[in-house]
């Protein structure tokens, strides 16, 4: 699903709010949701667990015909791989996730050898905070 969001869709993005330490993730989940505000925390309805959320600013409209804001939510399942570390995305990653750490507001972010399951180059870790 990352590779489907585009940047014009995450354009009104103020602020992502985490629920948990992303630096403890190697990756998150993250998908565009129809919800019913632009602020605030929204209803979580998915399996797992959700990490964090997008909040859009005043210039965000709703969709003409649902009265519905799209906005990012960041979730993990069950079977990831910060809850299970040797099983299905030892190595490797979900189609939808990314590196949570090269996420922003109206960044839509991108995998990176922690996110894939391998060692983090000199590189990544001289760009990371």
């Amino acid at each position: 699903m990352s590779a489907l969001i585009a940047e014009d869709e995450i354009v009104h993005e103020v602020d992502l709010v985490w629920l948990e330490d992303i630096s403890r993730l190697d990756y998150v989940r993250q998908s565009l949701d129809r919800l019913p505000t632009r602020r605030g925390r929204p209803a979580y309805h998915r399996d797992g667990r959700m990490v964090g959320y997008a909040l859009l600013g005043p210039k965000a409209k709703p969709s003409r015909s649902s009265g519905t804001f799209r906005r990012r939510v960041f979730w993990l399942l069950p079977h990831d791989r910060d809850t299970a570390p040797d099983g299905l995305y030892a190595r490797g990653a979900p189609a939808e996730a990314v590196d949570a750490r090269t996420l922003a507001p109206g960044i839509k972010g991108r995998k990176t050898e922690r996110s894939e399951g391998g060692p983090m180059s000199s590189a990544m870790r001289g760009l990371l905070p």
